[in-house]
């Protein structure tokens, strides 16, 4: 009998089923489809009250956002310009690859059964636009380029996600911010 391997931790590793449901947060996303992530990762949800308006002005972006005394890696899930509104801290393989996703709007908990959700290509009007903003290194993160932190783009009744692949994420963030 072959010995059974153990699944190592990782954040996606905690989207597990129980009687055929998910429970999933919709996390409102700017010039890409919403991102839906397992509602276990996320370890808050804040108000962004901060003043923007400096940062905006200066070209230079935030890149790390201090939470519960902790320095956490930035990803944007809006333009550059754009003030954020909410701040959604998620969890990671360690402390250290926490990230907080700057966004604009109200998270939303879903529970959807496993056979409404359908694996599906991005969108072709999200693909497009993403090409044109790739990078010479299809290795790196990029917030323009979504084939660069993009899982699995998914359908549930209609309406596209994207599953980030939120480990690549974390790690780039965290490399850069060394």
């Amino acid at each position: 009998m072959s010995q059974i391997k153990k699944h190592s931790f990782e954040a996606v590793s905690l989207l597990t089923a129980a009687n055929g449901m998910l429970e999933a947060t919709i996390i409102p996303a700017v010039n890409q489809p919403d991102w839906i992530v397992p509602s276990s990762l996320i370890l808050d949800s804040l108000d962004y009250n901060q003043d923007y308006s400096d940062v905006a002005k200066s070209e230079e972006s935030v890149t790390t956002y201090t939470w519960q005394q902790q320095s956490v890696a930035v990803f944007r899930l809006l333009a550059t310009e754009q003030a954020p509104d909410r701040v959604v801290i998620l969890e990671g393989n360690t402390a250290e690859e926490r990230l907080a996703l700057f966004t604009k709007g109200e998270l939303r908990r879903v529970e959807v059964s496993i056979s409404e959700v359908q694996d599906s290509e991005l969108p072709k009007e999200y693909a497009q636009e993403s090409t044109t903003a790739k990078s010479a290194n299809d290795d790196k993160v990029s917030e323009e380029s979504i084939p660069s932190y993009l899982y699995q783009a998914i359908v549930i009744e209609e309406t596209p996600y994207i599953v980030p692949d939120l480990d690549k994420i974390a790690h780039q963030l965290v490399t850069l911010s060394q």
